[in-house]
């Protein structure tokens, strides 16, 4: 765990505003006072005091408080496999693990989910992904995109109970579970739709589509196969029917 102890205010602020972006697990204490005992890395301002614990010391500039939370990051990340648990849908929970710590986590658009993965794992020895079993289609879709080992994980029960105020949390909390349990090393996730499936991709079309149209069945089984976005398939299916 990340722990920021100093007495510059300015420091203080830019160190947790970075921390909380990045949706990494940290917490802070007054300079000088006893670490909690899972502490890893140590971020302090000149002039604070430092422990004679063995833990990673980082000096931070109040004028870059993102260089220091980079350092502290990559800290982290030395010690121990780097795992990515994917809880899937429209908006996948993403959660990056380095040994048990949690390092990174993201609530991300299923389009970007494979690049903000790419990036978290790029400078990592032997990382894994692992993916739960829910959201089948959109599971599939991102398995497909993603050019490292990926372990299909049984998601039930990863879901916590949620607080008031947690709202949007549920899907990263689950992203952390599912990077702790281990599942079956995938290649690809072919998925056959079901009638269901179909149903909602088409529903969904006529949604976006500004004169309520609806897609045939062809180019809804290619939207759930991840090879048309939405707007792509009505544009599809708007040229057929005006023989263009």
């Amino acid at each position: 765990m990340i722990v920021v102890a100093t007495a510059d205010f300015e420091l203080y602020h830019g160190l947790v505003t970075e921390l909380r972006e990045r949706g990494v697990e940290f917490t802070t204490v007054e300079p000088g006072d006893a670490l909690p005992e899972r502490t890893r890395v140590l971020v302090v301002g000149d002039g604070d005091p430092t422990p004679d614990e063995d833990v990673e010391i980082v000096h931070a500039d109040p004028e870059n408080p993102r260089q220091a939370a980079d350092t502290a990051l990559s800290s982290l990340r030395d010690g121990g496999q780097t795992v990515v648990g994917v809880d899937p849908g429209e908006r996948p929970g993403i959660a990056v693990l380095s040994g048990e710590v949690v390092v990174a986590a993201f609530h991300v658009p299923l389009a970007d989910a494979a690049s903000v993965i790419a990036e978290e794992i790029a400078d990592a020895a032997d990382p894994i992904v692992r993916v739960g079993d829910g959201a089948r289609l959109k599971g599939a879709a991102l398995i497909d995109d993603l050019d490292v080992p990926v372990e299909l994980v049984d998601e039930t029960a990863t879901t916590p109970s949620l607080g008031t105020g947690a709202r949007g949390m549920g899907d990263v909390l689950a992203a952390v579970n599912i990077a702790r349990r281990s599942g079956e090393r995938v290649r690809e996730r072919t998925i056959e739709p079901t009638v269901g499936e179909l149903d909602v991709i088409k529903a969904r079309s006529r949604e976006q589509s500004e004169t309520n149209r609806e897609i045939d069945e062809a180019l809804a089984r290619r939207v759930a196969a991840g090879e048309l976005t939405i707007e792509e398939a009505l544009t599809e299916h708007r040229t057929r029917a005006n023989g263009e």
